[in-house]
């Protein structure tokens, strides 16, 4: 039976080439590149966050978008959509929008090397959380998130950070189109 304490993460070159697998732990202590995915669901002008679980070994009591973990080297659709349901009892459609490499050093001497796949699905459903996993959800309208983000950015995830102006642009450019 495979030790699925600390699983293997596909590993990658700066232009998302497969380069094999290391272990997940492996990766954060050794600051590898490897992929990894962030899932933000929407409705109307609001996003829904997660305020990761405490005890995850970082970024621990953040926000963060609705969904995010590695992506492993299987058909990332329905590997995605399987962890939505297992962090959040979600579901919808979702399409990739970017990527984008990133490099964060925590505190606690991990670090985060991520080449990481953004997803945005439109959702109108509810939810039920994996304590294992999330902490609480919210839906929160992008004016108010952006100003949080700009006051409070300690209390973000970094990736989430990074990718939260592009995601809420194309969503705007979406809801401008219907």
């Amino acid at each position: 039976m495979a030790d699925t304490s600390n699983p293997k993460v596909v590993t990658v070159d700066l232009q998302d080439h497969a380069q094999g697998t290391c272990e997940k732990l492996e990766a954060h202590q050794k600051a590898i590149l490897h992929r990894a995915f962030s899932v933000f669901l929407y409705h109307d002008h609001q996003l829904l966050l997660q305020k990761r679980a405490s005890h995850k070994y970082h970024c621990g009591g953040l926000w963060t978008n609705s969904c995010c973990s590695h992506q492993p080297d299987e058909d990332p659709i329905n590997y995605i959509q399987k962890r939505m349901q297992e962090e959040i009892g979600a579901s919808c459609e979702i399409e990739e929008i970017f990527s984008f490499p990133y490099y964060y050093h925590f505190s606690n001497g991990l670090t985060e090397f991520e080449y990481d796949h953004v997803y945005i699905g439109e959702y109108h459903g509810t939810f039920t959380i994996n304590p294992e996993e999330v902490e609480q959800v919210c839906w929160i309208d992008f004016e108010t998130l952006l100003k949080d983000v700009q006051m409070h950015p300690q209390t973000y995830t970094p990736w989430f950070i990074i990718a939260l102006p592009k995601v809420i642009a194309e969503i705007q450019r979406r809801n401008c189109e219907k």
